[in-house]
């Protein structure tokens, strides 16, 4: 089942989720597409959705700040399949998909991703061994939006990547130091050892 038989997208901005988070005790991050464009500083495509990353022990919390949306969870992960997330539930893995709408008549208008964390580290749901320090997660951009670091947000593209992907890959190499480079390539390389991408960070790397 696609997303247009699971009901329309109407995507919010990411400005309207900072100003919807704004009273949020927890860190969140812009993630998708959009984080790419926050941190390139320019639009690059049409968006389909709007996702945003948040750590799954922080569910609870966010539960409480989206109090009065319609939200579903996606289950099992990948199967087209939606149900409700109710009020006190708390998500294990692999659930981590969570579509939003402000009501069961509107578009559905955010797309919430649950990670997973232990202690002060980031750890990738796909990928244990794939962690940062939650400080090294995202970033801030100029309008005050948290956003995901480039870096994470295209190791989660690497995965299967398509034109889009590709082309926020173009947008946002030249924008990587060094230390994101070698931290986007090595991780790469757990999922995928010969990915065109590696080359291309490393290339720049020696340059």
């Amino acid at each position: 089942m696609n997303a247009d038989e699971l009901g329309r997208w109407a995507p919010e901005r990411p400005k309207d989720m900072a100003d919807l988070f704004a009273k949020a005790v927890f860190p969140w991050w812009i993630a998708g597409g959009y984080a790419i464009e926050l941190a390139v500083g320019r639009e690059l495509r049409p968006h389909g959705d709007l996702d945003v990353l948040i750590l799954r022990r922080d569910q609870a919390l966010l539960r409480d700040l989206l109090a009065g949306w319609d939200l579903f969870v996606a289950d099992p992960p990948g199967l087209g399949r939606l149900r409700p997330w109710h009020s006190g539930e708390v998500l294990q893995p692999p659930l981590h998909d969570i579509w939003c709408r402000r009501t069961p008549e509107a578009p559905w208008s955010v797309q919430l991703m649950l990670d997973e964390s232990e202690g002060s580290e980031w750890v990738s749901r796909r990928t244990p061994q794939i962690r940062l320090p939650i400080e090294r997660v995202g970033h801030t951009s100029a309008s005050g939006i948290p956003y995901l670091a480039p870096e994470v947000q295209l190791f989660y593209k690497a995965k299967a990547t398509r034109e889009k992907d590709e082309t926020d890959f173009e947008a946002a190499l030249p924008l990587l130091e060094e230390g994101q480079r070698v931290w986007l390539a090595e991780a790469i390389k757990v999922i995928a050892p010969d990915h065109p991408w590696r080359r291309r960070l490393l290339a720049v790397r020696r340059t």
